[in-house]
Parts: structure tokens; C-alpha cells; sequence
């Protein structure tokens, strides 16, 4: 009998041992790594071109996260042209990965669909440091139905559109750009650059600005008046503005000021080829400093408008968990710290110290060959922008004026507001396709606009326009109203 009561007791006991080894291997799972408490790899995908030396500075990126969380990362980038059709593949198909890069339409409707996670519980456990560090507007600006679904770079939140001059033909000709603010004030100097510089193109290849809030983008008929009529969402094709400003660019067109194929053509103007006077982008503070750097001759503008905050630009860069996420936790330690921890983020973005870049004595930097031939990673896509080191050329208050700018900027009238294309998803098939027919001919002036522009909203009106424009302004009605 003694013996069977030791026997028993003895089994008891391992039975108890290892019950209480498989919870600790549930524990090590969820709150020190992956399984039995190894790390847990982090599967993150990122627009841009692969780079050679990627797997080389990774292998030091996990050192560092290994102490720090318990984790690594596996990082896979996706080329430019490739992005917008694989990231979408991946993730209608289901696949198991942690984070992704993301932004505007594509962040909207994949968090709509459920593609990815809310992550509010996580900010506020896992990542409240990097909560802490973010503009609040940049949360505010992406959250969808009151949640975010999202972490955004803490960068510029707002845009300014601007005229981008090549400063060498404007001091050539003693031209006062300070003196443009519309369209039709280039004129003279477009004429004078025709007239003089031949192997110039006076206007490099552009669509006209117009001063709108679009709930979509320039092309589509949906937008808000920024300066007038800030409560009602119109057709702006059916405007005075945009009439005038089309036939601005079309005679332009007509004076031989653009390319022919303005149109059509997938030339982006690369700012290391000078052959162009006038350019037109968005822009953030000392961008002139950053542009003349890559084209290695200088550049000048001047503002188009004011810095406004937009949904597009609060959400132009931004990473999010994946719903398939085997540990969304961990996820938003890596995001966290990413955010956070200057020495992380300057790793993954500029590579390592004395191969890709050199540290001068003052803390400022200086690439070497190395980064350009073997890690260029694109800056905007990887997080928090402020706690990146200066280039040696850099203005010292960089930082301190884009947080400025962020300051000064006005909300556009649909920030935070995020439409539902579900209830007329059929008739925004058909008004995409009628744009892409119509809109770039007419926004580079290379069609008469009193001429497309009517046969242009004739379509739009037989394709259910106006069907689409009640249900976005029933929608910002609701949105506004909870606003209050």
C-alpha cells in the first residue's frame, strides 16, 4: 500500500510539472516571443526597390530586438511597380504576416473590409510611448468609424502645392516669382523661356492645381470647396474655377509651353534632368534644400496655397498590423520601439555606421557609396521622422520648422472623414472609367475645355454622379454631426 501511494504521488506530481510547462509555453507565446520563448519573427512588408545589403543590416536590427523585445524581423520589400497589385494579392488571399505599409484609398477600404487590426487597446498598452511621440492629428486624421487602424510616420501632416522654378533660368532672366500666385501669372516668363531657351520645356508636365478638398482625388467629380462652401460636397468639373483654369492650361498648351503628348506621357520630370522651367508638386519646409541636393543644380518655389492638413497627406504613410497576425502585440513592440528608439530607426533607414554612412563629430551625417549602391530605402515609408540624424547640410531647426508647419497648417474640410463606397460601388467603376478618359487631357490643356468639358459631365451625369454625391453628403452630414 505504501508503495502504491508513493507511485501515485509521483504521478501526480508529473502530471503537475507538465501541465505547468505547457502554460509557461502558452505564456512565452503571447508575452516573450514565439514558441518555447524563442523570439518571434516578424513578417513585414514595405514598398521600394530590394536592396543587396538588406539581409547585412538586418542581421543587425535583430541583434538589437532580440535584447530589447525578444523578436527579429523579416522585411520584404516590394518593388514600385509591383506594390499596388502584390500587397493587395496578399492580403485578399489571407496570407499570415505581421505589418504592412499602406496609405490613402488602400488604407481606408482594407480597414474597412477588416484587413487589418484597430490597434486603439494595443497604443495604449504595447505602443504608448509611440502614442505619445505622434502628432495627435495624425491619429485624429486616420481614424475610420472612431478607430485607428494604423501607425502613421510622424512626418509633414499637412501639404502645400507649390510652384518649383530651376533658379538658374530665373536668375538668367531676372524673373520676380515672388509676384506668382495664380496660373496666369506665369505667362511672361513661360513666353520668355519659349522664345530663348530651346532645349527648355517651359512647363514640365503637370495637371492643373485647383484649390478643392477631394473625398477621393483630383480626377474624380467629388469634392469641398477649402475656401467657400466647406458643408457641401460638389461636381467641381461643373465649376467656374475649374473652366477657367483648364482653359488657362490650354492655351498654354496651345503656345507650345507643354510637351504634345502631355497627356499620355509617363515622363516624371526627374529633377536630375534639366530640361524643364517650371514644375508643380507638394512640399513641406526646406524641400527646396532636398531637391536641389538630388538634382544637383538649385531649385526656388513658391506657394500655390497655404499648408493645409488633408486626409492624404495625415495618411500618406503608414503601417499597419495585419488581422492574420499570429502576435499583433509583439507587432506593436517592434512599431513601438521603431518610433521611439532613434538608434533603430536611424539603423533601418540609413543602414550602419561606417558602411553605408559616416557620423561627424557634431551628430550630424554624411552618406558614403555604399547606401546609394546597397540600402536606399525610400525615408517616408518607415516611421518617425523627428528622431532621424541630420545630414551634415542640413538645417539644424529641420525638425523644429516641420513641426511649425504641422502647427500652422488649417484642416481641410473632410479630415477624419473617411467615405463608404459600398451603397455605390457600381457607379464608381463606371465614373473612374469615364475619368480616366476625359481628366488628363483636359487637366495638361491638351483639349479645349469648352469643348470636353460639357461632353465630360454629360457622362458623369448619365453614369450616376449625382447618386454618388448624395450618399457622400448623407455620410459627411452623420459624420459631422458626431463631430459636436
Amino acid at each position: 500500500m505504501k508503495k502504491r501511494l508513493m507511485l501515485l504521488l509521483a504521478l501526480v506530481l508529473t502530471i503537475g510539472t507538465i501541465l505547468s510547462a505547457c502554460s509557461g509555453k502558452d505564456s512565452a507565446d503571447s508575452d516573450t516571443g514565439g514558441k518555447d520563448g524563442q523570439p518571434y519573427e516578424i513578417k513585414w512588408y514595405t514598398i521600394g526597390t530590394p536592396q543587396k545589403d538588406t539581409d547585412k543590416v538586418f542581421e543587425e536590427v535583430n541583434k538589437y530586438l532580440k535584447k530589447e523585445i525578444n523578436a527579429t524581423v523579416k522585411m520584404t520589400q516590394i518593388d514600385w511597380g509591383d506594390w499596388a497589385q502584390k500587397s493587395q494579392v496578399m492580403i485578399n488571399s489571407g496570407e499570415p504576416f505581421d505589418i504592412i505599409f499602406t496609405n490613402g484609398t488602400d488604407y481606408v477600404q482594407n480597414s474597412q473590409k477588416g484587413a487589418f487590426l484597430a490597434i486603439d487597446d494595443l497604443l495604449n498598452k504595447e505602443g504608448k510611448e509611440l502614442k505619445e511621440a505622434i502628432d495627435p492629428v495624425l491619429l485624429e486624421g486616420i481614424r475610420i468609424d472612431g478607430k485607428v487602424y494604423g501607425v502613421p510616420a510622424n512626418k509633414e501632416a499637412a501639404r502645400q502645392t507649390v510652384y518649383t522654378f530651376n533658379k538658374r533660368l530665373v536668375d538668367k532672366y531676372n524673373f520676380d516669382i515672388s509676384k506668382v500666385q495664380r496660373l496666369e501669372d506665369l505667362e511672361p516668363m513661360l513666353k520668355v523661356i519659349k522664345e530663348n531657351e530651346p532645349s527648355i520645356t517651359p512647363m514640365a508636365t503637370f495637371k492643373a492645381y485647383l484649390p478643392f478638398d477631394y473625398v477621393f482625388n483630383g480626377e474624380m467629380p467629388f469634392a469641398f470647396e477649402i475656401d467657400g462652401d466647406r458643408e457641401h460636397v460638389i461636381n467641381q468639373f461643373e465649376s467656374d474655377l475649374t473652366m477657367q483654369t483648364y482653359k488657362t492650361m490650354h492655351n498654354y498648351y496651345k503656345a507650345g509651353y507643354l510637351k504634345e503628348d502631355a497627356a499620355t506621357s509617363k515622363d516624371n520630370w526627374p529633377m536630375d534632368v534639366e530640361n524643364w522651367f517650371v514644375r508643380m508638386g507638394d512640399s513641406q519646409p526646406y524641400a527646396d534644400a532636398l531637391w536641389t541636393r538630388s538634382a544637383k543644380y538649385e531649385v526656388v518655389s513658391v506657394p500655390a496655397e497655404e499648408p493645409t492638413t488633408f486626409n492624404d497627406s495625415v495618411s500618406g504613410s503608414i503601417q499597419a498590423i495585419s488581422a492574420t497576425s499570429d502576435n499583433p502585440e509583439k507587432a506593436m513592440e517592434f512599431l513601438n520601439l521603431l518610433n521611439t528608439d532613434p538608434y533603430l530607426r536611424n539603423l533601418v533607414d540609413k543602414g550602419l555606421e561606417g558602411v553605408h554612412y559616416e557620423k561627424n563629430e557634431d551628430g550630424t551625417i554624411k552618406d558614403l557609396p555604399a547606401r546609394i549602391d546597397g540600402y536606399n530605402l525610400p525615408t517616408y515609408s518607415l516611421g518617425n521622422h523627428f528622431i532621424l540624424n541630420l545630414y551634415e547640410n542640413d538645417p539644424k531647426d529641420k525638425w523644429e520648422k516641420f513641426k511649425e508647419f504641422n502647427e500652422a497648417a488649417k484642416p481641410a474640410p473632410t479630415l477624419g472623414f473617411h467615405f463608404n463606397s459600398d451603397p455605390v460601388r457600381s457607379e464608381l467603376a463606371s465614373l473612374t472609367n469615364i475619368s480616366k478618359e476625359f481628366y488628363p487631357a483636359l487637366a495638361t490643356g491638351s483639349v479645349d475645355p469648352e469643348e470636353y468639358l460639357p461632353k465630360y459631365n454629360k457622362k458623369l451625369k448619365e453614369a450616376g454622379v449625382d447618386k454618388v454625391l448624395k450618399e457622400i453628403q448623407t455620410q459627411f452630414d452623420k459624420w459631422k454631426s458626431e463631430q459636436k
